[in-house]
């Protein structure tokens, strides 16, 4: 008695197919992989690391982006395109495209961060140049999910106008309903403990943090002179 089921089911977090030989479909399989890049490199070391309450509500605005998406993915049910078989991906929905949707929240966000002076920020110039970056990924990025057959034009386009609606009202709620309790969360038993902060008020983070750092090494060198 064969006890297998007929049919596996993969973890398709980082399961990306595309044709043998073909090497531009194998750098967008990589390039769709980024949102797991974000996520698990950049969201979980920001945490580990850094601990701000803009980039703690940036990636929980992320999550919120992706219940939505499988929210209306189920409540639609519209398949993937015929690709789908090759790939063994068609047991899931297609619309819209949570890749283009976690791409274009991400790029929105990232953006309004940045216009508000919100961030790591070098000046104007280098403002330019990582929304250049991030929407550059975010546009690659749902090229590729058609290209290699996981979605049509449509799904794409529907994801992307999702996250970048998602992503620029989740903006507004942190910063004009959330902001002003900001000083309560860090004040509070759990901030305290976590070492959260917000340093969104601090025109210059990076300067600030360099500035400090030195100064605390001054004092220290100070110290054991005395």
């Amino acid at each position: 008695m064969d006890l297998l089921p007929q049919q596996l089911k993969a973890v398709t977090l980082t399961h990306v197919r595309y044709r043998p030989g073909d090497q531009f479909g194998h750098f967008l399989a990589w390039i769709s992989l980024v949102p797991v890049f974000i996520s698990l490199g950049g969201f979980v070391s920001h945490f580990l690391f850094r601990r701000e309450l803009q980039g703690i509500f940036f990636g929980i605005g992320l999550v919120i982006s992706q219940f939505i998406n499988e929210f209306i993915k189920t409540s639609v049910e519209q398949a993937r395109p015929e690709t789908c078989t090759l790939l063994e991906a068609c047991d899931s929905h297609g619309w819209p495209s949570s890749h283009s949707q976690f791409m274009f929240f991400f790029a929105t966000y990232f953006s309004l961060m940045g216009c508000k002076g919100i961030g790591f920020w070098f000046g104007l110039r280098s403002r330019w140049i990582m929304n250049l970056l991030h929407w550059s990924l975010a546009v690659v990025t749902m090229y590729s999910r058609v290209y290699l057959g996981y979605h049509t034009v449509a799904q794409v386009f529907a994801g992307a106008t999702l996250g970048a609606v998602v992503g620029g009202s989740w903006f507004w709620v942190v910063n004009s309903v959330l902001y002003p309790y900001f000083p309560m969360i860090e004040e509070s038993v759990l901030g305290r403990w976590l070492y959260v902060k917000d340093t969104s008020h601090i025109p210059d983070v990076l300067k600030f943090e360099y500035d400090n750092a030195r100064a605390a090494r001054k004092d220290m060198d100070s110290a054991k002179s005395d």
